[in-house]
């Protein structure tokens, strides 16, 4: 699971925060994806908000320092977002900190890209900072003192699973009991949707991940995760006509990209192993992690599932596997299709794992299915595992 991102920094972060580069991209981050889930990044005018006056004037010094020539206004700046990759930005970044296409906004629809997102998560200034593991820790204590686990297990499969409400699912959520301990938290971190979404009089969700899907002028539709994007026109799943809507909502933008996200991956590998028939328990003992594998043996399989664009932050947030519930192997594992899409995925992980965490492997979801399938033949050929 994404949605608790470790405070502070590993404790080889050093050769990071030397570089200047870094603090001005979460600057820049946390403005862009502060100002998009607020106003909108059409509300870059005089005066600027202060975030955002912080990273044009960083950028512009950045700029100065090195002989290149600025961006003369913010929304010039938001230009350079869109259009120029940050690997040819004229700032100081470590070598894994940026990939060579990695853009800050997506050049269809001019809104925050997931790597723009997970910058933004590191930032300290951000207005949006860890509101996800914030979310999460709170369903975490009400379900706790309520002695209720399996409450947060639906939680969970509520926020991957439904990212979207109508009047009649939001209905149908305040009338399940097992949902009690976190029906007023719930009720707080799905919002209105704005007519942004609308096509004519209809909204539809992404058939991949679920969420709202952005009409764009040219016709089609834009998906906000980066996953589905790069597997080309979105599938239409659901189609909600908003005369049927009543009040549509969604879940907020930090929970749609470090929970929902994630979440589906989780969801997809849960469906995968249970198909070759091994029992999975998902986010056990209150989401110590994320899938809890038993093999017919009684071998278990502990394994955490992170959906991030960024392998070097993913490596920089390595940690081991808490050890309850028991089990006799532990694993991270990253969807196929990020490592697919970025080349040297694995091993940017691998050079900026801490210390603490250098005995921790991180495979792809389809590396760990394949493990399962030919320890599960083993099994039934009889040679043990």
């Amino acid at each position: 699971m994404n949605s608790t991102a470790p405070d502070g920094l590993p404790p080889h972060a050093s050769d990071w925060s030397a570089h200047a580069g870094v603090a001005l991209m979460r600057t820049l981050a946390s403005a862009l994806t502060s100002l998009e889930a607020t106003e909108g990044l059409h509300s870059f005018t005089l005066p600027y908000p202060a975030e955002a006056q912080r990273a044009l004037d960083g950028t512009v010094l950045a700029c100065l320092e090195r002989g290149a020539r600025p961006p003369a206004s913010l929304p010039d700046l938001v230009s350079w977002c869109r259009e120029r990759p940050v690997a040819d930005w004229p700032v100081d970044l470590p070598d894994d900190a940026v990939g060579p296409d990695d853009l800050l906004l997506d050049p269809l629809s001019s809104r925050p890209t997931e790597l723009c997102h997970e910058w933004a998560d590191k930032s300290p200034h951000s207005a949006l900072d860890q509101r996800d593991g914030e979310v999460v820790r709170a369903a975490l204590r009400l379900c706790r003192e309520y002695n209720e686990e399996d409450a947060y297990t639906e939680f969970r499969r509520l926020l991957v699973n439904r990212p979207v409400l109508t009047s009649a699912d939001a209905f149908s959520i305040s009338v399940d009991h097992v949902l009690d301990p976190v029906k007023e938290l719930v009720r707080r971190i799905y919002q209105s949707v704005p007519d942004s979404y609308l096509r004519g009089d209809t909204y539809a969700t992404c058939g991949s991940c679920l969420t709202l899907l952005t009409p764009l002028r040219e016709g089609g539709w834009w998906c906000e995760r980066d996953r589905c994007r790069r597997q080309g026109a979105p599938p239409v799943g659901r189609i909600i006509a908003r005369r049927e809507a009543g009040e549509l909502l969604q879940l907020e933008r930090p929970l749609r990209q470090f929970v929902t996200g994630p979440g589906r991956a989780e969801a997809e590998l849960e469906a995968a192993l249970v198909r070759l028939g091994l029992r999975v328990r998902m986010w056990p003992a209150y989401d110590a992690y994320d899938l809890h594998i038993t093999f017919p043996d009684g071998w278990v399989w502990a394994v955490d599932v992170k959906d991030w664009a960024h392998p070097a932050f993913l490596g920089r947030s390595a940690r081991p596997v808490p050890q309850e519930p028991r089990y006799d192997e532990a694993f991270w594992v990253v969807p196929q299709s990020r490592v697919s899409d970025r080349a040297g995925y694995l091993a940017t992980y691998e050079r900026n794992r801490p210390p603490q965490a250098r005995a921790l492997p991180l495979l792809t979801d389809s590396t760990l299915t394949a493990r399962a399938h030919a320890r599960l033949t083993r099994l039934e050929g009889g040679r043990g595992a």
